[in-house]
């Protein structure tokens, strides 16, 4: 039961899916095997079930400092996310349904343009962000 005044925002999958390659989370993770390698895979059939969006945010949380150095360096600043926007790719992410629709077509060239100039290190092999903590 959610407190008085507490609002719990309707999740949206599909837009979630757009998120995902619009925003870059692409160029370090993967769905389906598109994406990058420097961050954990975000395949709806390794998350928990079911899913709790507030732990997978605070998974989230605990990993921001690699993540926002590894956006920084990759995308050119940290990812900027409205609340609306971070529910709904916390939905794409729980939603098998909605992954299988997920290619290499729906990342935008501006995208897909930094993935290909991306050195091969991965940061996160030197203590960075791990999916399961």
């Amino acid at each position: 039961m959610m407190s008085p005044g507490v609002v719990v925002p309707k999740m949206d999958a599909a837009r979630g899916n757009q998120l995902f390659a619009s925003k870059g989370c692409v160029v370090c993770h993967s769905i389906n095997g598109v994406g990058g390698e420097d961050a954990p895979p975000l395949d709806a059939a390794t998350m928990p079930s079911p899913m709790n969006p507030f732990d997978f945010a605070a998974r989230m949380w605990r990993g921001a400092e690699a993540m926002v150095a590894l956006q920084r360096e990759e995308l050119g600043d940290p990812i900027e996310l409205e609340g609306q926007e971070l529910v709904d790719l916390i939905a794409f992410v729980h939603d098998t349904d909605e992954q299988k629709t997920f290619s290499e077509a729906d990342v935008p060239s501006r995208i897909k343009e930094l993935m290909e100039h991306m050195p091969d290190e991965n940061p996160h092999d030197e203590g960075g962000y791990d999916a399961k903590e």
